[in-house]
């Protein structure tokens, strides 16, 4: 899940603006641009975000994760640690 583009379409599902949200955060509007564009966020921010918009981003994530084909690894972005 691309984790900017998720808040921006649930913002806009409940007819929100960023400016609106930034307010809330707080921060400035064009941050919330740039918060737009990421695929993921700190953990924090995504707290803050979930609990001002009142929708649970991190079950979103959870439910992702359990539904992932049992060939790949949701972790696969890791790096493995190499065998001395």
């Amino acid at each position: 899940m691309h984790v900017g583009k998720r808040i921006k379409s649930v913002l806009d599902e409940q007819g929100r603006s960023a400016s609106w949200l930034a307010s809330k955060i707080p921060c400035e509007r064009t941050n919330m641009y740039d918060i737009f564009k990421r695929e993921d966020v700190s953990v924090a921010l995504l707290y803050k975000v979930s609990s001002i918009l009142g929708h649970d981003f991190f079950l979103e994530l959870s439910e992702e994760l359990h539904t992932l084909p049992a060939d790949v690894s949701p972790y696969s972005f890791l790096p493995v640690a190499k065998k001395k």
